[in-house]
């Protein structure tokens, strides 16, 4: 049970924290959001930095769930055309929905990470099967230092994302055309 609360403590401070940035991430914030007692919160995390890792941690979970689940679906892309319209429709989940939520939070945890570099141990982009896809593609494509190209494409595919975050609207499949073809130069 304790274990449950902690996930349940921890997805509500994701959106908090998406709702009313790095400032409004309180523990009384999330005991209210949560609908619970106030002082739970801090019962289960006695220091906002605590909060705040579990918060990371959480995000990081669902995240790499996330983009190993679409990995493991996704065969690798037969053409450049299949792999952009992959890529939009995963954009596409990162701007909308829960999945704008969990990008807003995301990068407020970056920002924080600056200042706190344990929190940055914990975002440094991980293995998945949805960055192999991309990289397995690259690869089939002939492309040699596949490796740097897709941490390079999937790094400005993420800029897009916080740019719409901030400026609003999508991430268009000419846009992505755009990187996918640099990628492949």
């Amino acid at each position: 049970m304790p274990d449950d609360r902690r996930t349940v403590l921890a997805d509500t401070a994701i959106a908090v924290l998406a709702d009313t940035g790095m400032r409004g991430l309180t523990h009384r914030a999330v005991d209210r959001a949560a609908g619970l007692p106030p002082g739970t919160t801090s019962a289960y995390y006695r220091t906002r930095q605590a909060l705040l890792t579990a918060l990371v941690r959480r995000l990081v979970a669902l995240d790499q769930t996330e983009l190993q689940d679409s990995g493991s679906r996704t065969p690798v892309p037969q053409s450049a055309e299949e792999l952009v319209t992959g890529i939009a429709a995963f954009l596409e989940q990162r701007l909308t929905g829960e999945g704008r939520r969990r990008s807003l939070a995301r990068y407020a945890c970056a920002i924080e990470s600056v200042h706190h570099p344990e929190l940055r141990e914990i975002l440094v982009p991980r293995a998945n099967a949805g960055r192999q896809v991309v990289h397995d593609f690259l690869t089939a494509q002939g492309i040699v230092d596949a490796e740097s190209r897709t941490v390079t494409l999937l790094t400005c595919l993420d800029g897009l994302v916080f740019d719409r975050l901030v400026t609003g609207g999508s991430v268009s499949e000419t846009e992505i055309h755009g990187l996918v073809a640099a990628a492949l130069r």
